[in-house]
């Protein structure tokens, strides 16, 4: 048993002080520090630095670690020259990207207070970095693959990859998952048998959709900058299907869209009716110039994401809040600080359906401490003080163990 002790705790029901958390891989009790104490007296205590806080881990939703060796090669601006870039440096990336580089990024993501993240993995090259590394990882198996004639191929391969994935649960804190890459680049049929296999083994889903008015021009009329791309690299002039036939497609199954930048107030109604969720990814969506996705009129659950090195210039949780805060300048600055706190910590653990996310009894003891510069006079700004003075946090947990 341990009792940690902050000047602040975040909960559920905002920020608390005067309380400490007793905790073993879960938190057993939150209460006043001398109380705890006396309830728990062979429990080490752990005081914090002062002027700190006390948050749940951090949950980064969506991580895409294979182009983790991008600096300067891809080119942002616009997504069809940055989806060319893409095929052209493709290979030379992926090739520079080893373990060791990718195993750099989650260290670098840990003590930015990441105790989770979802990893997007299109070949399964980073099974083994996210089995080495100390955070829980929801592995997305990505599927990809619009050509009918090799679909048998394809999903055969991708459920090795599931299966790989699965075979680490035991023994890791990787959690299988199936990822959609997109609506234009999956066959209906394969699709299907994806999102089948998820509900099979209840496993998290994750899909990309209508990040670029490029990939809404191709699904709905088979036109715009994507044809040529179609035309060069598949031999096709025309999509495998359309927006509303996509969506309809996981009507049973709640599903974590990343994106949605280019969606209709009409087509994220209806994500909302079926229980869908978003990962907003502030900083790719801007250096890609697919848009703002509007989330002041969101009536659908969203976590904040950093998306992948290939439309980022870091993973780091905090550099992409801070982003978000200049992004949706409409939003009182106060209010938009706590919903994007609550969007990496409550919202995205729901999302997930994971057991973290809250400080709260039963909840995994997954923790990220964040040490203020100075006291802080309003109790009400520590949610804005907490995103502007910190890159990274002072002390992480995972399941009760220190690991910063």
């Amino acid at each position: 048993m341990k009792i940690i002790n902050a000047d602040f705790l975040y909960t559920p029901h905002g920020y608390i002080q005067n309380q400490a958390v007793a905790f073993t891989e879960i938190i057993k009790d939150i209460g006043p520090l001398e109380e705890l104490i006396l309830r728990y007296p062979d429990a080490k205590v752990i005081h914090t630095k002062p002027n700190s806080i006390l948050y749940p881990g951090f949950i980064n939703t969506h991580v895409h670690l294979e182009f983790s060796a991008n600096k300067t090669s891809l080119v942002y601006g616009s997504f069809k020259p940055w989806l060319d870039s893409v095929i052209e440096h493709r290979e030379e990336l992926m090739g520079a990207c080893n373990n060791e580089m990718m195993l750099h990024e989650c260290q670098k993501m840990l003590r930015s207070g990441i105790t989770t993240f979802g990893a997007i993995s299109s070949f399964g090259n980073e099974l083994e970095v996210c089995e080495k590394t100390p955070q829980r990882v929801v592995f997305f198996n990505e599927l990809i693959g619009s050509n009918a004639m090799y679909a048998d191929m394809l999903y055969g391969d991708f459920q090795e990859r599931v299966r790989a994935s699965q075979s680490c649960e035991k023994r890791s804190r990787i959690i299988p998952a199936i990822a959609i890459h997109s609506p234009y680049s999956v066959h209906p049929i394969l699709l299907q048998k994806a999102v089948n296999l998820a509900k099979k083994h209840t496993m998290p889903l994750s899909a990309h959709f209508l990040e670029s008015q490029a990939e809404r021009e191709w699904l709905e009329s088979s036109s715009g900058t994507l044809k040529a791309f179609f035309l060069k690299y598949f031999n096709t002039s025309t999509t495998v299907t359309n927006i509303e036939e996509f969506m309809h497609a996981f009507d049973t199954y709640p599903t974590h869209f990343a994106h949605c930048v280019q969606a209709t107030e009409d087509e994220l109604d209806y994500l909302t009716k079926k229980g869908h969720s978003i990962a907003h990814c502030p900083r790719s969506n801007r250096y890609l110039g697919c848009g703002r996705l509007a989330i002041e009129d969101l009536s659908l659950p969203f976590s904040i994401a950093t998306d992948g090195l290939s439309s980022n210039d870091s993973l780091n949780i905090f550099d992409e809040l801070k982003a978000a805060i200049m992004l949706h300048n409409d939003i009182p600055i106060q209010e938009l600080s706590e919903k994007l706190l609550r969007a990496v910590t409550t919202d995205a653990a729901d999302i997930l359906g994971l057991n973290c996310g809250k400080i709260e009894v039963d909840k995994l003891a997954d923790f990220a401490v964040v040490t203020l510069p100075e006291a802080p006079k309003r109790t009400e700004e520590l949610a804005l003080w907490t995103i502007l003075h910190t890159k990274e946090v002072s002390e992480v947990y995972i399941e009760g163990e220190k690991y910063v």
